[in-house]
């Protein structure tokens, strides 16, 4: 290891088909279920991790701005994991960027951490494989497991720690959906994920949710391998909906949803009814991520500008995981 070397990593957010909400293990972050996403090439976040051995800490900026305490001690606790494997005290200076907008239902923990993962292990010397390196970020942020891997992804829930990884199912070219990400509210949640994930089990809802998970699953499986969009949307919408329902039911209630959200859900609905394959998922935030063909591209999009209640929309095809630069 170079005392002072510097990596460079780039990462995407990745949408849950199947969700991950809540946690067998809250420390390790061990997902209480299985999920499924498809990894969000356009979207990005690039980091760079330098070694300095002057450092008495690690120092984090996010889009060239001070990051917050509690930010920065949790990219900070994955590199002390990075640090303990390659026998390192050197601390690191870490620079991230996005393009697009963060704490908004858009997974930019999941790209943030996973591209630190990948950056970090380059800048302390260590040669990890992709389960390795899912295991890692997956410490930081949950979904960040499954910004690892490309395409189509199916993160792995297990009592025993190595056994909860991410992989990819399918890659990035095995079908040609589209995310179109409906953009109704840019600012940062008032509850993080994390702080969800805790109050998961407090919902009467959520044993059932886990319970039925691995069918809903192997549906979505079933449907990817087949390339069968009326299954698709149906299992979707289902599961965003059941989270949903644990987040409403949660105590405190966790209420993500605003106004133009349900808008946009039953226009979706509309669409589909109409002909277009489109269906939606939500994530822990207001945004509606319209997954469609991408011979519905167009005139989803079309329709969802006429509703004139998106601030922005922003479109991804499947992409790659995360790599260094």
């Amino acid at each position: 290891m170079n005392e002072g070397s510097t990596s460079i990593a780039q990462a995407s957010p990745n949408i849950a088909l199947i969700k991950y909400w809540g946690n067998l293990n809250h420390e390790l972050r061990i997902p209480a279920n299985n999920s499924l996403s498809i990894t969000l090439g356009d979207l990005t976040t690039t980091t760079t991790v330098d070694l300095d051995p002057q450092l008495s800490e690690d120092h984090l900026t996010i889009n060239a701005q001070a990051a917050s305490d509690a930010a920065r001690q949790r990219a900070s606790d994955l590199l002390a994991i990075l640090r303990e494997m390659a026998g390192s005290r050197t601390f690191a200076t870490i620079e991230s960027q996005n393009n697009f907008p963060m704490g908004a239902g858009i997974a930019s923990s999941a790209s943030a951490f996973a591209a630190l993962a990948v950056a970090g292990c380059a800048a302390y010397g260590l040669d990890l494989d992709l389960p390795s390196l899912s295991r890692i970020a997956r410490r930081a942020s949950g979904s960040a497991a499954r910004s690892i891997c490309s395409g189509f992804v199916e993160l792995h829930c297990s009592h025993e720690e190595d056994g909860a990884f991410a992989e990819t199912l399918f890659p990035q070219d095995h079908w040609d959906l589209v995310d179109i990400i409906a953009i109704v509210d840019k600012e940062h949640k008032q509850v993080t994920s994390t702080q969800g994930h805790l109050l998961a089990d407090t919902s009467p809802l959520q044993a059932a949710r886990v319970a039925d998970a691995s069918r809903r699953v192997e549906i979505c499986k079933q449907a990817l391998q087949s390339k069968d969009f009326q299954q698709l949307a149906q299992v979707v919408e289902l599961d965003s909906n059941l989270m949903h329902a644990v987040m409403m039911t949660s105590s405190p209630v966790l209420l993500y949803w605003q106004p133009e959200t349900i808008v946009l859900m039953e226009a979706v609905q509309k669409m589909r009814a109409g002909g277009l394959e489109v269906c939606y998922t939500i994530d822990a935030g207001p945004n509606v991520h319209c997954i469609c063909s991408a011979s519905s591209l167009t005139a989803v999009r079309d329709q969802l500008v006429s509703l004139g209640n998106i601030q922005e929309i922003l479109i991804s095809t499947p992409g790659p995981g995360a790599a260094l630069v």
